[in-house]
Parts: structure tokens; C-alpha cells; sequence
């Protein structure tokens, strides 16, 4: 059973109401742990954080020079954008140049009277249409576990987080592609191998060289105006790589210091994602003053009520035995 320590609370007015639970593991590229709360054993489905290495399985295929997609792009392919109109200019960029349009997408239409351009998921679903034309492969069944761009996503992950994917491992996201169930600790290790570079094959270091660059360069297009993941790279000031999961997940690669960072809240409340992800690497030693300022938005989320008033605050517990590294 998946189990966390209580570790974001939600405050109204003088008293907790609500108490979210919270595993987390930071690992080195060799797989050694360096600080772990609740279980790091059970697998759970990384949903969105996964997508900076099925960004990376297109690039290896060569989808960048074959079809010329700017850095920008590639980072659109790693993102959960928010759907503003650069997110969709550049979704709609990278399907023109692979010779597809917005009815290829199959990742459905998010908000009403939209399009799919806006979904939060667009640039994943280009990035994989293109993996599909690198690979002469029908675009149409592009979302089929068995279709040869899935099966090189499946097997890029497989050798990066160093575990294998059977039946009982894949599930389906939210956005209609396969998604994959990792263990915190082999999630912390990928992240950190995404961070440092080590540890990796070749081709697959050389491509996921190329999307963390371009998710550090560009992280407005990774999720957005005023979002936790893009504030973070930001105020990381390139080192530190974030990239968020539906149901609580969050991991971060810290560059300089080369560790994975991954967290899961455990009944999935987004909400508690920021604090948590911040108290953790605060206690890392990986957020300077400066970036604990531009962060503080974050750190302490307002509870307001319908009429906008603040009425409590969410805000992580102090994280235990945690230290810099």
C-alpha cells in the first residue's frame, strides 16, 4: 500500500482542517537515496512528470532535425501548459511542420468551446505525432500501446528509471496515451539522471540532453503565466528541471547537485503539491533566498472563499530529517 507522513496542512482561520499525506524520495543517478519519506517501493503512475522523457524518445528518433523544430517547441513537448495562445501557436508550429494538422490530435478538446491546440497535453501529443512520422509509422493509432512510437517511449523510460513496464504497470492517462507506473525511488533516479547526464546510453543521454536544456531555456511554454513549474525554473535560475503529474505527483532534477527529486501526494490533491515540492527542497539546500521570495506565492497558498476573501492558507510542516546535500 502506498503511504506517505503528514505533510501539508490546510488551514481556516485558527485550526487545521485538512491534513494531505506526502512520499517523496531524492535519489542520485546511481540509484542511492539520499533522504525518503513514506513508501518508495510502490509504483505509481507518473501521469504528466513522465513527459520530459517521452519528449525525449521523439528527439532520439531524430524529429528535431528531420522536421526543424525550435527549442521552444521541444519544451512545449515536455509540457502541461495552461492553454494560453503561444502554447497553441507552438503546438499547431510543430504539427505543420511534420505535415499534420489539429484534427490529428486525439487528446480531445479540455475547455469548452476550445480546441485541442489548448490542451494542456497538445505538445506531447505533436511531439509523439511526429515520433510517428520519424518512425513511418500510422499517425491514426498513435495512442495504441502497441504503436511503434509508444513501444520507443515505453523503451526509452524502461532503460532511464531502470524498470520494466509488464501489463500491470501501464495505464492509460488522462490525455489517451499510455502511461507508466515507477517507483518513487527508480522515478527519483531518472529525474536525477536527467539532471546530471549520467548513467544513461548515448542516444538516450544525447536526447534528453537536448529536452532538459530546452524545459530549463524555455520554461514559460512547460506549464505557463504564474505556474508552480515554471515559476520554479525560473526562480532556479536553470538549476533545478520541474514538471508536474495529475493526482499529486511532482519531480524535479537538481542540475548543479545532481539528484532526482519525487513526490506524490498520496489522496492526489494538487493543492498540496506546491508547499510540499518547496519545503522539500528548501530543506535540500536547493533554493536560495532570492528564489524562496519569488516563491513564496507558492509556499503559502491563500484559502480564500467564494467571494474572494482569504479565510486560511495551505502550507507545509517542517519536512523531518531532512538536510542539505
Amino acid at each position: 500500500m502506498l503511504a506517505g507522513v503528514p505533510a501539508v496542512d490546510v488551514w481556516r482561520g485558527p485550526r487545521v482542517e485538512s491534513t494531505h499525506d506526502v512520499a517523496a524520495c531524492v535519489c542520485t543517478p546511481e540509484g542511492d537515496v539520499r533522504y525518503h519519506q513514506g513508501t518508495i517501493d510502490v509504483p505509481v503512475f507518473l501521469r504528466s512528470a513522465a513527459k520530459p522523457f517521452i519528449a525525449a524518445a521523439a528527439v532520439r528518433a531524430g524529429v528535431v532535425e528531420r522536421f526543424g523544430l525550435a527549442t521552444h517547441e521541444i519544451a512545449l513537448m515536455a509540457a502541461s501548459h495552461d492553454g494560453e495562445p503561444g502554447h497553441a501557436d507552438a503546438a499547431a508550429s510543430i504539427l505543420a511542420k511534420i505535415g499534420a494538422s489539429e484534427s490529428d490530435l486525439q487528446c480531445g478538446v479540455q475547455y469548452p468551446g476550445s480546441s485541442q491546440l489548448r490542451h494542456n497535453c497538445s505538445g506531447k501529443h505533436a511531439g509523439i505525432l511526429a515520433l510517428a512520422r520519424a518512425l513511418d509509422a500510422p499517425l491514426e493509432s498513435y495512442l495504441d500501446v502497441d504503436h511503434p512510437a509508444e513501444r520507443a517511449v515505453l523503451a526509452l523510460c524502461e532503460r532511464a528509471f531502470g524498470e520494466r513496464f509488464g501489463d500491470d504497470r501501464i495505464g492509460i492517462d488522462g490525455c489517451g496515451i499510455p502511461v507508466v507506473a515507477v517507483s518513487l525511488r527508480h522515478a527519483a533516479t531518472g529525474f536525477a539522471r536527467l539532471a546530471s547526464l549520467r548513467g544513461l546510453e548515448p542516444e538516450d543521454r544525447a536526447a534528453l540532453a537536448i529536452v532538459r536544456d530546452a524545459m530549463v531555456a524555455y520554461p514559460w511554454y512547460v506549464a505557463g503565466t504564474a505556474q508552480f513549474d515554471t515559476d520554479l525554473m525560473l526562480a532556479g535560475g536553470g538549476a533545478i528541471l520541474a514538471k508536474g503529474g495529475a493526482e499529486g505527483v511532482h519531480a524535479s532534477g537538481l542540475l548543479d547537485a545532481e539528484l532526482g527529486v519525487v513526490l506524490k501526494v498520496i489522496d492526489g490533491a494538487r493543492r498540496a503539491v506546491p508547499p510540499a515540492t518547496l519545503a522539500l527542497l528548501g530543506h535540500l539546500g536547493a533554493l536560495d533566498d532570492p528564489a524562496r521570495a519569488a516563491l513564496a506565492p507558492h509556499a503559502r497558498v491563500p484559502v480564500t472563499n467564494v467571494a474572494g476573501r482569504i479565510v486560511g492558507e495551505i502550507v507545509a510542516r517542517d519536512v523531518p530529517g531532512a538536510g542539505a546535500v
